[in-house]
């Protein structure tokens, strides 16, 4: 927060601070204490930068309140009377739907927040707030918001709130725009530290990505693209203002560190709301085995079969997974060593606790040679469970509570549009046929992946015309299937963004019953995008 409130201007800085697995930390924290559920980490920025802020007239706006936005705020007042500086804040609140979730159908989740827009951000700015605080909203509103106020824009401008979704969804994720998991990190100069994006945003919706002058990583059309690519489902992207169709977007650097957004589409946001339902799972425990030297796979079935043999009573889930990370003839033990991972799950604590962590290293002195784990016994820990939900927009109640106190309600949208899947786009010419050469697939593409809820999406794009002529044929779903085994038997979906060059997969069930769960050695799917560069396939020579 210092580094961008020192490092050059500003009107306003956003913060993004919830993901769906925060929601249900932060909603188990109120549970165990009223006053809290919100983002302790924001308030401890502000109380170094917000006299900083103030002093250079810089407006925050954040969703750091998580579960409890007006306790934010009101820890927020209690910091300016402390500092004595004259700051007014603001909340917005209503996503909170737990304690109506049975009525709403939307079953018995531990915490039940509805995803809101921009309109109750931009009234706070508008009734002149320095500090606006949200619960659940979605993540580009905190930037949408202050667009939608500086530049008047209605309920209705569909083309600028969608441009300003996308400029939003960039820089979303701070320096994930500037060079951060980027596919090509090699060809960035100075990646020790990169600096924070900013949108410089347009009363047309069109932006420029760029940073502070000085600091380290890059803006480029590629780092841009990956991010815009991140956790998408389809070519519309849904949000409660406005559908941004990121088949239009077009992308162009406009200088060092300048990358210009323009000519985003939008249509009539869904009538309903999507809801973050988070819920407890039952129990969760792990145990790792080292197999070393030879026979791995011997060994392997021997603690496999002597630990489940000890087990009193056989968990609800439990899954066997061996990583051959061993080599033959290696030079150190631990590239001699592989792992085996026990993880088990159930609904009573006790049985997926002592009585299965104190097997694992009962079994040291009498299992296989050279036996060894990672942990030591443990008890189960809680995991959390993420599905999605919907609701009618009238249903939600969104409300601006000012500077003042006053409590203003912000209608839902006035003009909706049912969701329905565009038809594919015509696919480029494909290349002549010719010699080929088999190549990891990142040889040349570049990939981001993320989750959403227990499904991953993996986004795929290249530079050239040529690249995009081969890969638009190359990688279909089938050659996904066959380059992720993994996802073999899951339902998959392929949207093609020509604009972009890219391609999005939307991998359906592959995360379990999400990142909370912990389904998976990659629970989030960050690292999905880079298995799948790391795969050979066979691709033209004049390519390479």
């Amino acid at each position: 927060m210092r580094e961008m409130l020192t490092g050059g201007e500003l009107d306003v800085l956003t913060g993004d601070y919830l993901a769906e697995l925060t929601m249900l930390i932060l909603g188990r924290d109120r549970l165990k204490d009223p006053d809290l559920g919100y983002a302790k980490t924001f308030l401890r920025q502000l109380e170094e930068c917000l006299g900083l802020a103030s002093e250079r007239g810089v407006r925050i706006v954040a969703n750091a309140g998580g579960a409890n936005p007006a306790g934010l705020a009101a820890r927020i007042r209690e910091l300016t009377d402390r500092l004595g500086l004259d700051v007014s804040v603001a909340h917005v609140e209503g996503d909170d739907l737990t304690a109506r979730a049975a009525e709403l159908d939307l079953g018995s989740p531990l915490v039940a927040n509805a995803y809101l827009g921009c309109w109750g951000i931009a009234e706070c700015l508008n009734a002149g707030a320095d500090v606006v605080v949200t619960g659940r909203v979605t993540d580009a509103s905190v930037i949408v918001g202050p667009a939608a106020a500086h530049f008047g824009w209605d309920r209705t401008d569909h083309d600028a709130l969608a441009g300003a979704v996308a400029a939003g969804h960039v820089i979303e994720c701070g320096t994930q725009a500037t060079g951060g998991n980027y596919a090509f990190f090699t060809e960035i100069a100075d990646l020790t530290r990169p600096g924070f994006p900013i949108a410089e945003l347009r009363r047309d919706g069109s932006s420029v990505i760029t940073k502070h002058p000085g600091t380290g990583g890059a803006v480029t059309v590629d780092t841009v693209t990956a991010q815009l690519m991140y956790e998408v489902q389809d070519a519309r992207y849904a949000g409660p203002d406005v559908t941004t169709r990121l088949d239009t977007v077009e992308i162009g650097q406009d200088g060092t560190d300048r990358v210009r957004i323009s000519s985003t589409r939008g249509e009539a946001p869904p009538p309903e709301l999507k809801v973050s339902l988070n819920g407890l799972g039952g129990f969760r425990n792990e145990m790792a085995f080292v197999l070393t030297g030879l026979d791995v796979e011997a060994k392997a079935e021997l603690a496999q079969r002597q630990l489940e043999a000890g087990l009193v009573r056989r968990p609800a889930e439990l899954t066997w997974t061996l990583s051959r990370l061993d080599r033959p003839d290696a030079d150190t033990e631990e590239r001699a060593s592989a792992i085996l991972r026990c993880v088990v799950r159930d609904p009573d604590q006790d049985v997926v606790g002592r009585a299965f962590s104190g097997v694992a290293v009962e079994m040291a002195l009498a299992s296989y040679p050279g036996c060894s784990l990672t942990s030591v016994p443990g008890k189960a820990s809680p995991y959390g469970v993420f599905t999605a939900g919907y609701v009618d927009q009238a249903q939600v109640p969104h409300v601006a509570v000012l500077p003042g106190g006053e409590r203003v309600d912000v209608p839902p949208a006035s003009e909706t549009r049912r969701l329905e899947a565009l038809p594919e786009p015509a696919l480029p010419q494909p290349l002549p046929d010719g010699p080929s050469r088999r190549v990891p697939l990142g040889t040349f593409v570049a990939a981001r992946s993320g989750d959403k809820g227990g499904n991953a999406n993996v986004g795929v794009w290249v530079r050239t015309e040529q690249q995009w002529r081969w890969l638009a044929h190359a990688l279909t779903v089938d050659r996904l299937r066959t380059l992720l085994p993994e996802a073999a038997e899951l339902p998959i979906t392929r949207t093609v963004l020509p604009n972009l060059r890219a391609l999005n997969f939307v991998v359906e069930g592959i995360l379990g019953e999400g990142a909370a769960s912990q389904a998976r050695f990659d629970p989030q799917a960050k690292g999905l995008g880079e298995w799948l560069r790391s795969r050979h396939i066979d691709v033209p020579e004049a390519l390479l």
